[in-house]
């Protein structure tokens, strides 16, 4: 799926959350996209997160 629709689709569902929710399940909103985003490229292999975590050393 293009990225610009994956976009589209949540800027449509933070619109709703805010509509619904108010400010505060916006902001909630956000950060779970935000963790979400970070999980998903960790498991793309396009970040490592071992190196943000502290004494979780593979090896």
């Amino acid at each position: 799926m293009p990225t610009s629709i994956v976009g589209l689709f949540a800027g449509l569902l933070l619109a709703l959350v805010a509509a619904v929710g108010g400010f505060g399940w916006f902001l909630l909103a956000l950060l779970l996209a935000g963790v979400g985003y970070l999980v998903g490229a960790h498991l793309e292999g396009r970040l490592d997160l071992a190196a943000a975590v502290p004494g979780r050393r593979r090896g």
